[in-house]
C-alpha cells in the first residue's frame, strides 16, 4: 500500500503511450489485444492509488510494529514480566537449557542401561565359573567341620553367653540355637560354592515384659555380626514415638532415621501394635509400617527388623497387618518365669554387681516373689531387679546405721560387710506386702 502503487503507476503509464504510438504501424487485431491489456493496467494502478495516503487525505499513518523492522518481536507485549507463581523459576526457562537437561537424562538413562548390561555379563561369567568350579572339585573336598564354623566365627561363645545371662527359657534358647545352626551350614555351603541365599531372620519375640527378649535381640544382632550376615551387629530399640509423627509429613522421616540408624544391625520395635489404630483410619501409624514393609522386603540382607510384645496383641496386629506375619519367618515365644527361675535371675544379678546373697535370705526372696506373682502389673526379671535394688538400698541403710551411727567396731566396716545382702533386707519387701492395704500391694 501507499507509495508503491505510485511507482506502478509512473512505470505503466510509458508503455502504454508507446502501445499507442505504435497502434498505427500495427494490424487492426493486435491493436484491439493490445488497448485491452493497456486498459486493464489503467484500471488496476488507479484502483491502487485510491488507498494511498494521498487519497485519505494525505494523513500517512502506519503500524507501529513496523516502523523500526529491527524491533520487531521485542515489544512490550511479547516481554516475559514474570508472576505470582511459587515455582515459576521451574516452569520457565531458556530452551537451551531444557535441551541440555534433556540430554543429561538420556545419558544417565544410558549409562544405568550399560551398568545394568555389565552388572548381568559379571553375573554370567561368576555363574560360568562357579559351574566349572563345582564340576572339577572332587567329592572328597573337605568343607570343614561345624564345630571349627561354630568356634571359629565366635557363634559359639555367644550362645554361651546366651546360657550364662538368661536363666530359663529352653525354647528360646533352642530355637537361637536352630538358626545358628542354619547359618553355620550355610557359610559351610558357600564355601564349597553351591548357591546360598540370605534366609529371612526377621523376626516376632512375643512373651510378658521382663522376659528377656531385648537381651535375646542383642545376642542375636552379635551372632549375625560374627556369622557375616550383619555389618554392625548393634540393636536399635524403637517405639511408637520414635517411629510416627503428629502431622501429616512428618512420619515418613522419623521412620527413615530410625531405620538408617538401624542399618546393618537389627531394629526391634517394642510393642508393635501400637502402630496399628484400627479405630482410627488417619492414624499416621500406617505409614510407618508401610516403610517397614517395604524395608523389610528390599533390605533384608543389611536389617533385621524384630518386633516384640504381648502375644495375644500381637497376633491381633498380625491379622490386621497380613503383610508383616508373612515377612517374619522367625516367631519365638518367651514363656514367663518360674518362682524358681527368678531366685536364679536375682543371683545372677548379684554376681554381676559383686554382692554376695546369705543362703538365709534366699528363702526369704522366694516367699516375696511367690506373693508378687499373685498381685498386677508382674513383670519378671524386671521385677526381680526393681526388688534387687530396694534389697541394696535396705543394705547400705543398714550398714551405715551400724557403722556410722552407732560407731560399732569403731566405725571400721570390713569388705563382707559392703557385699553381703541379709534375710532382713529382703524382709522389709515381704512386710510391704503382707502388711500394706490391698490398693497398695502392688507398690510394695
Amino acid at each position: 500500500v501507499g507509495r508503491p502503487a505510485h511507482a506502478c503507476l509512473v512505470v505503466e503509464q510509458a508503455p502504454r503511450r508507446h502501445h499507442i504510438r505504435s497502434a498505427l504501424f500495427q494490424s487492426p487485431g493486435s491493436i484491439t489485444m493490445k488497448l485491452s491489456a493497456a486498459l486493464s493496467v489503467l484500471c488496476l494502478a488507479c484502483s491502487a492509488s485510491a488507498f494511498s495516503p494521498a487519497a485519505l487525505g494525505g494523513a500517512r499513518t502506519s503500524s507501529a510494529l513496523f516502523n523500526n523492522p529491527g524491533d520487531f518481536g521485542t515489544g512490550p507485549s511479547l516481554d516475559y514480566k514474570g508472576g505470582t507463581d511459587p515455582n515459576d523459576e521451574k516452569n520457565y526457562g531458556r530452551l537451551r537449557d531444557k535441551l541440555q537437561e534433556a540430554d543429561t537424562e538420556r545419558r544417565k538413562d544410558r549409562e544405568a542401561a550399560e551398568a545394568r548390561e555389565r552388572a548381568a555379563e559379571i553375573k554370567r561369567e561368576e555363574r560360568l565359573k562357579k559351574i566349572a568350579y563345582m564340576n572339577d572339585m572332587p567329592d572328597s573336598q573337605p568343607a570343614g567341620t561345624v564345630d571349627e564354623f561354630m568356634f571359629k566365627e565366635g557363634v559359639q561363645d555367644q550362645l554361651d553367653k546366651l546360657d550364662h545371662d538368661l536363666v530359663g527359657l529352653i525354647p528360646v534358647k533352642k530355637r537361637v540355637k536352630e538358626i545358628a545352626a542354619l547359618l553355620v551350614l550355610d557359610k559351610m555351603r558357600r564355601k564349597l560354592g553351591f548357591e546360598t541365599a540370605v534366609p529371612s531372620l526377621h523376626m516376632s519375640f512375643t512373651g510378658a515384659p521382663g522376659t528377656g527378649k531385648t537381651t535375646v535381640a542383642v545376642r542375636m544382632g552379635q551372632i549375625l555380626a560374627k556369622m557375616g550376615y550383619s555389618r554392625r551387629g548393634h540393636v536399635v530399640l524403637a517405639t511408637r514415638d520414635d517411629l510416627v509423627g503428629q502431622y501429616v509429613g512428618h512420619t515418613a522421616p522419623k521412620t527413615k532415621e530410625m531405620i538408617k540408624k538401624a542399618m546393618g544391625g537389627v531394629l526391634l520395635v517394642d510393642e508393635a501394635y501400637y502402630l496399628y489404630n484400627a479405630a482410627n483410619d488417619r492414624d499416621y501409624g500406617q505409614e510407618s509400617i508401610e516403610i517397614l514393609l517395604n524395608v523389610m522386603e528390599n533390605n533384608q540382607d543389611d536389617l533385621v527388623v524384630a518386633v516384640a510384645g504381648y502375644k495375644d496383641r500381637m497376633d491381633r496386629f498380625f491379622s490386621y497387618i497380613p503383610g508383616m506375619m508373612s515377612r517374619i519367618g522367625n516367631h519365638i515365644d518367651f514363656p514367663n518365669y518360674s518362682a524358681d527361675e527368678l531366685v536364679q535371675i536375682a543371683s545372677v544379678m548379684a554376681r554381676e554387681l559383686e554382692y554376695d546373697i546369705t543362703g538365709d535370705a534366699m528363702p526369704v526372696f522366694h516367699r516375696y516373689i511367690e506373693e508378687r506373682m499373685k498381685l498386677p502389673y508382674f513383670s519378671n526379671a524386671r521385677t526381680v531387679r526393681n526388688a534387687m535394688d530396694r534389697a541394696r538400698m535396705n543394705s547400705a541403710i543398714r550398714t551405715f546405721e551400724k557403722f556410722a551411727i552407732q560407731g560399732e567396731n569403731g566405725g571400721v566396716c570390713s569388705v563382707e560387710d559392703l557385699k553381703s545382702i541379709q534375710a532382713a533386707d529382703f524382709q522389709v519387701l515381704l512386710d510391704d506386702i503382707l502388711n500394706a492395704d490391698v490398693d497398695k500391694r502392688i507398690f510394695a
